[in-house]
């Protein structure tokens, strides 16, 4: 087995790679290679989608909730937000039975001024982390929020992070995992096992999809926001600076860097 970057084959920091043509996807003309090359972060988000994680043929949507706003946890507020506006036209739905209309996922992050950047491009509510945490309940989650959503998504990168994402999933909900972090040996099982959980493994998705979102613009009709992604770009520098752009991608306030390999 060979994965690219990552298991015995070369990645994009080599001066030569080869890959299969069936790797490669066309960029619609017109579609700058700085928005292009959100294409795999996105596909990744996108992947929940694919999987068919979050139903919305039940009496009512699957409420959702997405803990971590890093980059993957934005990118996936964008897909899921949108895929909540589309599917409530889809389905001509505009309220629950009990005539509340059908809250949209909730970002549960650190940083304001990150999840300001999806709370009304992608429909999201966006709330402090630290308001669905209470230290004194035996799970460490607010009751407020307590076992209230059907499908709750781990992006956070850390062991903490899917203990309070199970807290918050339902019994029998669906546990999404996009974090990749070692457990170690303090990982508790039991709220796994006690409450039902259905854990869901969600990696790399469907690219072209990723890339008909990013097509979006001002003229694009339907429920669906353009994503304006240059918002997430930190900084652009040239192939000769590289060793710097690096380092500026190793800070902690740096959301995304970009080199830029040609001019033309």
């Amino acid at each position: 087995r060979t994965v690219l970057g990552i298991l015995n084959h070369n990645g994009t920091m080599a001066e030569y790679l080869t890959l299969p043509i069936s790797n490669l996807h066309r960029v619609p003309d017109g579609m700058s290679d700085e928005v292009a090359v959100f294409s795999e972060p996105l596909a990744a988000a996108c992947r929940i989608v694919e999987q068919g994680l979050v139903r919305y043929d039940g009496p009512h949507p699957d409420r959702v909730a997405i803990v971590g706003d890093g980059k993957l946890g934005l990118m996936i507020a964008e897909v899921l937000g949108r895929e909540h506006a589309s599917r409530l036209v889809e389905i001509g739905s505009t309220a629950d039975p009990d005539g509340t209309s059908p809250a949209p996922p909730i970002m549960f992050g650190k940083h304001p001024h990150k999840m300001d950047l999806v709370r009304e491009s992608a429909g999201v509510d966006c709330r402090p982390v630290t308001d669905c945490k209470d230290e004194k309940a035996f799970n460490g989650v607010a009751a407020e929020y307590a076992g209230k959503f059907d499908v709750v998504v781990d992006a956070t990168g850390s062991p903490a992070g899917l203990s309070l994402a199970a807290g918050l999933c339902r019994p029998m909900g669906t546990l999404v995992l996009k974090s990749t972090c070692a457990a170690g040996e303090q990982f508790n099982a039991a709220p796994f096992v006690i409450d039902e959980l259905k854990v869901i493994g969600s990696r790399c998705g469907p690219i072209d999809k990723a890339l008909e979102l990013l097509a979006l613009d001002d003229s694009s009709t339907g429920p669906l926001k353009p994503l304006g992604v240059s918002k997430y770009i930190t900084k652009t520098f040239p192939l000769s600076e590289a060793a710097d752009a690096i380092k500026c991608a190793a800070e902690r306030t740096t959301m995304k860097v970009q080199i830029i390999c040609s001019e033309e």
